[in-house]
């Protein structure tokens, strides 16, 4: 297993680690920093800097069942080895912002229209969500994108916390997708809080409070079906 320190604290920038396997999927460390993806939020990047000072690209990093592997060149790293794990900042930061802007996004239509959200994904300062709407047009845009921004100027705080399975799961609505993505049999379970507005299970990095967003702009809509619609935006200073 691999201690995941971005759960409890999305503003690490980098972590002293130990190696303790090297695997065809790449190298696997006591701890990190590096988010390894998921729920539609792309996997950090970065570098590893090793005892002598050689830094190694991490270009991609994925986890499963607890363990973390970061891909760096082939051959560079070996078991007991120390590095320090460095994120690119500007890029997990922009992925905070866009996250915790599609959680507003979120909030708000499940809020003001009851809409659950059918799917997702985002790149840095751009994202889509798609929704159970029957009927969209430019008009509803631009009042759910009024509401989204009126949360982002509220400066609302933003709490994770790490429940037992059972405790999180007697909080009402704390699935919003149409279909539950959580793993069966997990005993522990992640929360986003942003506080009077959204309470949802998740697992990405977020920012601290919804002023840290930044504008959010509805630039497209369109259908994907009867009652599935897609809403597109994008995330500026």
């Amino acid at each position: 297993m691999t201690e995941q320190l971005y759960n409890t604290d999305a503003y690490l920038r980098e972590c002293e680690a130990t190696v303790t396997e090297v695997t065809e999927n790449g190298v696997v460390l006591d701890r990190t920093v590096f988010y390894p993806g998921g729920g539609g939020q792309p996997n950090d990047i970065g570098v590893m800097v090793k005892s002598d000072g050689v830094e190694l690209e991490v270009s991609k990093v994925s986890g499963r069942g607890g363990v973390i592997a970061h891909t760096v060149p082939e051959g560079s790293l070996s078991v007991g080895e120390a590095v320090t794990c460095r994120i690119d900042w500007e890029h997990r930061h922009r992925l905070m912002r866009t996250h915790t802007a599609l959680h507003i996004l979120c909030g708000v239509v499940w809020r003001d229209y009851g809409a659950q959200v059918t799917g997702g994904n985002m790149t840095p300062l751009a994202g889509r969500m798609d929704f159970e709407f029957e009927n969209m047009s430019a008009e509803l845009t631009e009042e759910i994108e009024a509401a989204i921004n009126a949360e982002v100027a509220a400066d609302r705080s933003i709490e994770v916390k790490i429940l037992p399975r059972d405790e999180a799961f007697a909080i009402p609505d704390l699935i919003r997708t149409k279909i539950n993505l959580l793993p069966e049999g997990i005993e522990l379970v992640r929360t986003i809080n942003i506080n009077g507005l959204d309470l949802q299970a998740d697992g990405g990095t977020h920012v601290a409070s919804t002023g840290e967003v930044g504008r959010i702009k509805i630039v497209g809509h369109q259908s994907k079906g009867r009652i599935n619609k897609r809403i597109r935006i994008e995330v500026t200073d």
